[in-house]
Order: C-alpha cells, then structure tokens, then sequence
C-alpha cells in the first residue's frame, strides 16, 4: 500500500512543529493562504510575537494582569493540561522503550526429599540462576512509527495546554471587561438617579405652588422609580460577574471580590499599536492550528504502525542459566548453559483483519486531515472577524461620543430651562432619557471595542510563550 506523502515542514502547514522527520497524508492538507489580511487596515504588520504572549499587560490594568497571572497559575483546566501532557510524555518513553531488548533474571533454590525403604529419606538441593533477553527487530519500523505517534501524541497534548491557557486568559479579560461596564454604568445610572430625585422634589414643589398639575409630579415621579429599578439588575449582573471570574481562576465564590475592588480604571483600553503580521504568523502562533497539525501526524504515524503489521517480524531470545547442587559452586563455569533463538513470525490468513484495520486507520488519518484544514479555515475566519469588530466598533465609538456630549449639554440646558420655567417635564424626561440611552450605548460600545480586541490577541494565537 502506498499512497502521496510529504514533510509537513514544506507544506501550507507553517507550524514549526519540530518534528519535519515525520511524514503526512499530502493531498489537500491546508488551504491556500492569503498573503495579508483583508480588514488589516491601520495595523502594523510586523511580526505579533512579542505583543502576543503576555497581551493583557499591554491593557496597562494592573488587577487584570493580576488575576489573569494567578488564573493561570491555579486554575484546574490548566493543571488537567498539564497532566495530560504528562501523561502524553510518559507514553511517549513507554513506546521509546520497545526499541531497546528486556533483560529478566531469575533466581531459586529448591529441596528435593526422597524416601527410601533401605536409606531412608535422602534431602537434595539445587541452585539455580538466569538471565533471559528478548528483542524485537524493528525490521520494517512499526516501532519507529508507534515512537513517531506518540511524540506528535505528546506535542499535541502539549499545544493543548497553550490553547487552554490562551483561551482562559481571553475569557477572563473578557468577563472583567463586562464586570468593568456594568460598574460604569451603576455609576451612570446612580447620577441620574439623583438628578431625577432633584428633579421630581422640583415637580413636587411646583405642583404645591400651583405652577403644575399632578400629572407632571407624577410622571417624574415615574421617571425616578424606573431609574431606581435599574439599580439592583446591574448589582446582580456586577456580583455575578465577579463569581464568574472566581470560577474562571479555580476559587471559590468572593474570593477574589477584594482584589476587583481595589483600584478600578474602569474598562480597559486597549492598546492600537498591535502588530498584527501576516496569515502564516497566525498558524505558527495558534495552539489550535498546531494541535491539529500534530493529530495529523500521529494519524500518519499510526496508519503507519497498521501498515507494517503485514510484514513479518523477527524476534530474537536468548538465555543464561547457572545451575548447581551447592550454593557455592552456582557460578562455576560447569554449571553454565545457554542457548539463542531467532524467531520469524508473518500474517498468512487473518481474514482481512489486518487490511480492513489500515482502511479504518487510512480514514481516521483523512478525518484529522480535514480537521486540519477546517482549523485553519477557522483562524483566518476568526482574525478577520476580529479585525471587522476592532474597526467598526472604534467608528461607532467616536460617534457615540460626540452624541454623548452633545446630549449632556442638552440635559443640563434642559434643566436650567425646566426651572426656569420655560418648558414643560416631558421636554426634560426626553432629555433625561436620551442621555441615558446614550451613555448606555456608549458603554457597550467600549466593551465591544475592548472585546474585539481581546478576540484579535487570541485570533492571532495569543496567550501563551514557548517558555509558559
């Protein structure tokens, strides 16, 4: 059986795998990539590397760094990572081991008593000592393969852990980026708060002086409840939030509310001197992509190990036996025997089990190909994605802004003028109700900006270093 092979080191796979010695399925590994990024428009194209390993410092949030850096170092799908690659490794060594003979030795002594009628009961003793070797010659390399899958096995397992650690530093910047927005926009909603209660104490005024009827009093009186409504929605969402992150980081509920407590910027801006490079930086940088190129290479290997289980398979053994009726005399020469067996040993009938295995593993091999490539697809789909957001979201944040400030102005304007006497309540529930949609929008806007840029670091494969 022989089918189109090729070294994934001078494929469409640009992973630095390490590993160019092993051999892959050629045909239709990876698609064709583009030379440069469709919405990467005002990014620097150098190499992202070193903006991407540790990308939430460039947030400049020191208790976002801070829980992302003990997440990472307490949280249990990182340690689950861990031992899994631990285990990758130790079965790694264990197939490495099948390369090299077994060596058992063996030692007895045994008493031997016989009875006689004419001398009675004779005792006899004998001694006895060996070593036995065996080996199996890896004549047409199905060890050699077994060694070559279960290293891509181990590299796997360890890229998995750099995707575990890379996804729960994305999801934690995330939820700390909403649990920032929602206590922005507490601060927003209690100010309004208290400018509606200012505002209904002055409908309250007018209506007993006569200047209005009660339907004004109570329509601000309206507008205040609704606002006070609002309150405990973000407390909720802020408490459940700081749970979240608890559970992201491996604590318990409230273990980490003192420390979000404790010098809060408000939501984090991100940096917009990211480097973004070009789509083959991202396959070498995302743990994803490198995962799924090194489940590509164990299929290989192993269709490889089924392959070779066709051939015959030579076995060699040998032993070196002592054997004395005294202790003393057990390494005397005389006492040696050995002997040397070569053993050759092929499939003659099996009934296709052995074909019918290959085609099982020939299609496993071809499935992880096709995961390959739809990974692939899946980075490049997700760092457009990504860059789209980045863009859009900075151009409705400056328009939000501007509309944010003008309606500020237009709500203090509203209620100098309402004291004053020249307009009617609902003139300055409208304005109220402006601003406040405003601010909310704005505020969503930011964490959508700030989101999308977390989601381009991790696009771009960041969160993890050769070293972590």
């Amino acid at each position: 059986m022989t089918r189109p092979r090729f070294l994934l080191c001078s494929s469409l796979i640009p992973l630095g795998l390490g590993a160019c010695s092993l051999t892959a399925p050629s045909a239709g590994t990876g698609p064709e990539l583009p030379a440069a990024w469709k919405n990467a428009g005002g990014f620097p194209l150098a190499s992202p590397t070193q903006d991407l390993s540790r990308w939430w410092n460039r947030f400049e949030d020191p208790v976002l760094e801070r829980v992302i850096g003990d997440a990472l170092k307490a949280s249990p799908d990182v340690a689950s990572a861990a031992a899994r690659v631990r285990e990758s490794r130790a079965r790694r060594n264990a197939e490495r081991a099948a390369l090299f003979p077994a060596l058992d030795g063996s030692a007895t002594a045994s008493t031997r008593t016989t009875h006689s009628d004419s001398a009675g009961t004779v005792a006899g003793e004998t001694y006895s000592a060996g070593l036995e070797a065996s080996w199996e010659v890896d004549l047409f390399g199905k060890n050699r393969s077994a060694v070559a899958a279960a290293a891509a096995n181990l590299g796997a397992a360890e890229e998995n852990r750099h995707s575990v650690q890379a996804a729960l530093a994305a999801e934690i910047a995330i939820a700390y980026t909403s649990l920032r927005a929602t206590e922005a926009r507490f601060e927003v909603l209690q100010r309004n708060v208290k400018t509606r209660e200012q505002t209904a104490q002055l409908a309250s005024w007018r209506q007993q002086a006569g200047e209005a009827d009660s339907l004004e009093a109570s329509q601000a009186l309206s507008s205040l409840e609704q606002a006070r409504a609002g309150i405990p929605s973000l407390e909720q969402a802020a408490a459940q939030t700081r749970n979240q992150l608890a559970l992201l980081s491996g604590q318990s509920p409230g273990s980490l509310d003192a420390t979000l407590s404790s010098n809060s910027k408000g939501i984090p801006n991100p940096a917009r001197s990211l480097a973004v490079g070009i789509p083959a930086d991202t396959l070498r940088q995302r743990p994803d992509v490198r995962v799924a190129g090194y489940q590509v290479l164990a299929a290989a290997a192993t269709t490889r190990v089924a392959d070779a289980a066709r051939f015959p398979s030579l076995n060699l053994s040998g032993s070196l036996g002592l054997n004395a009726l005294r202790a003393g005399k057990i390494f005397n020469p005389e006492t040696t025997s050995a002997n040397l067996l070569a053993g050759i040993t092929s499939p003659i009938f099996d009934a296709g089990r052995i074909r019918s295995n290959i085609q099982a593993l020939t299609a496993a091999e071809d499935q992880a190909v096709l995961a390959y490539r739809t990974t692939v697809l899946t980075a490049l789909s997700e760092t457009e994605d990504a860059l789209i957001a980045c863009r859009r979201s900075a151009e409705r944040l400056a328009s939000l802004e501007k509309a944010t400030v003008s309606a500020r102005e237009a709500d203090a304007l509203a209620q100098l003028r309402y004291q004053a006497g020249e307009i009617d309540f609902l003139d300055v529930l409208d304005a109220q109700r402006t601003l406040l949609g405003l601010e909310d929008s704005l505020f969503s806007t930011r964490t959508d900006r700030t989101t999308a840029y977390i989601r381009l670091y991790q696009a771009l494969g960041g969160g993890w270093s050769a070293g972590s």
